[in-house]
């Protein structure tokens, strides 16, 4: 058998957990992620992982906050005047949303905080600042 190398394309199924135990993705249930390995397609802390595996083989991977979706960025809490929300928008702590800047891209934020006058929106990855956890198994080298 072969093993893992910068470059080569591979299958994995994984679960990722958070320290709490709490899953937050898997692969159970569906096609196995394929991706190329050492080319930025995956967090880096995971794809650094799997040089040196053989097909079959199995792995826990612990991934620092800094090596998976990096440290919360308080730059990225934006403060909207309420009054700019549309009242048909839930604004619920925690409610995921889509927004849309001026030059039409969409970005995923989170309601983190909601007062008379301001809305604060959370542009972090929903994952920054979590230490991660995968479970992972390489499934294929295509």
């Amino acid at each position: 058998m072969t093993t893992v190398k910068a470059g080569d394309t591979v299958r994995i199924h994984y679960t990722g957990t958070l320290a709490d135990g709490t899953t937050f993705d898997s692969s159970q249930g569906r096609d196995p992620l394929e991706f190329t390995v050492g080319s930025g397609q995956i967090i880096p802390g995971l794809d650094s992982a799997l040089p040196g595996m053989e097909v079959g083989d199995q792995k826990k991977v612990e991934v620092a906050a800094d090596e998976a979706y990096g440290q919360k960025d308080p730059a990225a809490m934006q403060s909207v005047p309420r009054g700019e929300i549309p009242d048909h928008i839930p604004l619920d702590i925690g409610t995921q949303l889509q927004v849309q800047d001026g030059s039409g891209r969409v970005a995923q934020v989170q309601v983190a905080e909601v007062t008379d006058e301001t809305v604060v929106l959370d542009m972090n990855h929903p994952l920054a600042g979590e230490d991660l956890t995968f479970d992972i198994e390489l499934v294929e080298k295509v």
